[in-house]
């Protein structure tokens, strides 16, 4: 290892080791320093196990999460970043936690989440082995800019790549991609079948809407939701792939969804979280995994960090969800719907430089489809811009409520007791959950002086 290189090491484990001892988390601070004082930082880390990387618009924590349990449940030693940290700075500070003075990261396999527009930076200078790419949608504008950008630099990372690709099928912004590489022969499809609730005609918002290859509009039998779906190119033919994967006789009442032909219990029942798991499925079988760990994981593992996360507060129960741009926020309130009977929503909106200043993405939102929806709260610091966004959708202004302050919307959110919903988007989810939990201890303690 050169000099530079091991002085990169050392200083950035000395950071580590003070931030510890102050009582920080390192999660991001020493990799934005070491990117500061040397962009090939990464290089200097030796990492001899295979690395699996799962990206995406949407779902890239979760489908994350559910990989390493997997891969932990056999007893090997796993490095993941669960709870994000999926730029450059945030894999270099994980690398950072996990390495010795010389730089040696030992374990049995790295699981990461990476952001979309990173695919490239962190993989040219680590060795990857397998890529789960579950959708592209519009996200953060101001950060990211058009999908096609988004979409091209993985395109290109793709085209000298030939490790594993596991692609969503049914995204014809991700199966597209399958064709980047001629010579790679390790392509894997997922694709989820029609489900009930999939529609002629698109339900939400979608990018979709015309064939990378020859520019022909494209002809979809069903749309599951938002642009993904069944589809073809009536022209070049785009579209028809051989799935390694599918997802059959999804049935969302019970839940369950049907792999390999062995019918698997699940946790949640919803259509964006059956393709979740089908990612989840197709990169686990490159692996072998014994289908009884599969079973286990799909029916009793949860993530529990905002992402479709349960809570019974005060007589309530309440499902939370992160949602940063237009497609999760319409899933949410698909699941929301599709519950029968009366509940209550609290949707909190930031504006912080990681969810992007511009939340204009908050009219592509079908807040029209409400069903049985009988008060909104709103919160965040664009609590009023929500606010106007559901009231413009039709929806009675008198049953909308504005308390930007978090404490403050929990308090009116649970004045009433039923089925409630919260969405929540990129900084405001774990103020959320914090929230939420502060109210339930409020509750505790008030029962116990009492």
């Amino acid at each position: 290892m050169s000099l530079k290189n091991t002085l990169t090491i050392w200083f950035g484990k000395l950071m580590v080791k003070v931030l510890h001892l102050l009582g920080k988390d390192a999660g991001n601070a020493p990799g934005l320093v070491l990117w500061e004082l040397n962009k090939d930082c990464l290089k200097a880390f030796r990492v001899d196990c295979p690395i699996i990387a799962v990206t995406g618009t949407n779902g890239k924590t979760s489908v994350t999460n559910y990989l390493n349990h997997i891969f932990e449940s056999t007893g090997r030693k796993i490095i993941t970043n669960k709870q994000g940290n999926n730029l450059d700075t945030g894999i270099t500070s994980l690398l950072l936690n996990n390495c010795d003075m010389k730089g040696r990261v030992k374990a049995d396999y790295l699981v990461l989440e990476i952001d979309e527009s990173h695919v490239p930076v962190i993989f040219s200078k680590l060795k990857l082995e397998t890529l789960v790419l579950l959708n592209f949608f519009r996200d953060q504008l101001d950060r990211n800019g058009e999908v096609e950008t988004l979409i091209l630099k993985v395109k290109k990372f793709l085209e000298t790549f030939e490790g594993n690709v596991v692609l969503n099928a049914d995204d014809p912004n991700v199966s597209r991609l399958g064709l980047a590489n001629p010579e790679n022969k390790n392509i894997y499809y997922f694709s989820v079948e029609k489900y009930a609730g999939a529609t002629e005609k698109p339900y939400e918002v979608g990018e979709g809407k015309f064939c990378p290859m020859c520019g022909e509009e494209l002809r979809y039998d069903y749309y599951q939701y938002s642009h993904v779906g069944r589809f073809c190119c009536p022209k070049c033919g785009f579209g028809r792939v051989k799935p390694y994967v599918t997802a059959e006789n999804v049935r969302l009442d019970v839940p369950s969804v049907t792999f390999g032909g062995e019918e698997y219990k699940i946790s949640h029942n919803s259509i964006y979280y059956v393709y979740n798991l089908s990612a989840v499925y197709a990169a686990a079988s490159l692996y072998k995994f014994d289908k009884k760990v599969l079973h286990e994981t799909f029916e009793k593992f949860e993530v529990n960090n905002g992402r479709l996360e349960k809570f019974k507060v005060g007589g309530s129960d309440l499902l939370v969800n992160l949602a940063k741009n237009p497609v999760g926020a319409n899933m949410t309130l698909r699941v929301m719907n599709e519950h029968k009977g009366e509940k209550e929503l609290l949707f909190v909106l930031n504006d912080n430089l990681a969810d992007g200043h511009d939340v204009s993405w908050i009219w592509d939102i079908n807040f029209s489809v409400f069903s049985g929806v009988t008060r909104v709260v709103t919160s965040g610091t664009r609590a009023y811009d929500i606010a106007i966004r559901i009231k413009c959708s039709g929806y009675d202004p008198d049953r909308i409520v504005v308390r930007p302050d978090l404490d403050d919307a929990m308090k009116e959110f649970f004045n009433t007791r039923g089925s409630k919903y919260a969405i929540a988007n990129y900084t405001a989810i774990q103020p959320t959950r914090a929230a939420i939990k502060r109210y339930k201890a409020g509750l505790k303690e008030g029962a116990s002086n009492g």
